[in-house]
């Protein structure tokens, strides 16, 4: 397991969107420095979009090789292409139809006018999972040099909800989701294994309604119960948070806000 979770808990939402955004410029500008590209796994919702759009105005972005950057998906409504609920099509509004990227580098999860079910649509992204994984990364996934993950008001990551079976999953790297508690109820989602391949793992939580989610999934509470307590990077585990979202933390828990 990697080390204790760190927190960064600034004023209010907005600052933590930007603040998200220059951290991941920085860590994608070192990444390509080191070894030529970078590796991201993007989050949708709220807190997801937010930092896409406040990096969209940033002018550090200017620093990215956008054309060496790898980008995945935590996880997917399972709808059709250019629904405005997909991830990826508000991923693409907010950011990456702004920015020249490499389009044979860009990963979205398959859409359910595809050619494949939920199920099938899962094994298919975790084969193009395991197709961009080289021997430096010991398994079925690359190493994310960061992968983002929004938490939700019941403890909820990528499409991993409490309880259900996709968060029990131990082997397979991408499972499809059905039942979902939040509409819509089917989805494609990587699992915990493939989640804890990356180096860096950041949760993004912002108001009130995420303050519960974050003191349990802080506290010790399991995997099972409180999905966001099961994911952890192999070098790194940073929770980003408003002062809404860590109002019911501990004091000592996190150092003061940092903007």
């Amino acid at each position: 397991m990697s080390a204790a979770p760190q927190l960064v808990v600034h004023r209010d939402k907005e600052l933590m969107a930007q603040a998200a955004a220059a951290r991941l410029i920085t860590k994608i500008v070192d990444a390509q420095s080191a070894r030529g590209y970078a590796s991201v796994v993007l989050t949708g919702g709220r807190n997801g979009n937010g930092l896409l759009a406040a990096l969209s105005s940033a002018p550090a972005k200017d620093a990215v090789d956008w054309s060496r950057l790898d980008l995945w998906w935590g996880d997917e409504r399972f709808l059709p292409d250019g629904d405005p609920e997909r991830n990826y099509t508000q991923a693409r509004e907010a950011l990456l139809d702004s920015v020249p990227l490499n389009p044979a580098r860009v990963h979205p999860m398959p859409a359910s006018d595809g050619a494949y079910e939920p199920d099938a649509a899962a094994e298919v992204y975790a084969a193009e999972l395991a197709a961009a994984a080289g021997p430096e990364d010991h398994g079925p996934v690359p190493t994310f040099d960061v992968l983002m993950l929004g938490v939700g008001p019941d403890t909820h990551v990528a499409s991993l909800f409490p309880e259900l079976p996709a968060v029990r999953e131990t082997e397979r790297t991408v499972v499809g989701v059905h039942g979902a508690p939040k509409p819509p109820p089917t989805r494609i989602t990587l699992t915990l294994p493939a989640i804890r391949a990356a180096r860096e793992v950041w949760l993004l939580a912002a108001g009130e309604d995420k303050a519960n989610a974050a003191a349990i999934a802080l506290s010790g509470a399991g995997e099972i119960q409180a999905p966001a307590a099961g994911a952890y990077g192999r070098s790194r585990t940073l929770w980003l948070l408003d002062a809404a979202a860590a109002s019911q933390l501990p004091r000592d828990l996190y150092p003061p806000a940092s903007a």
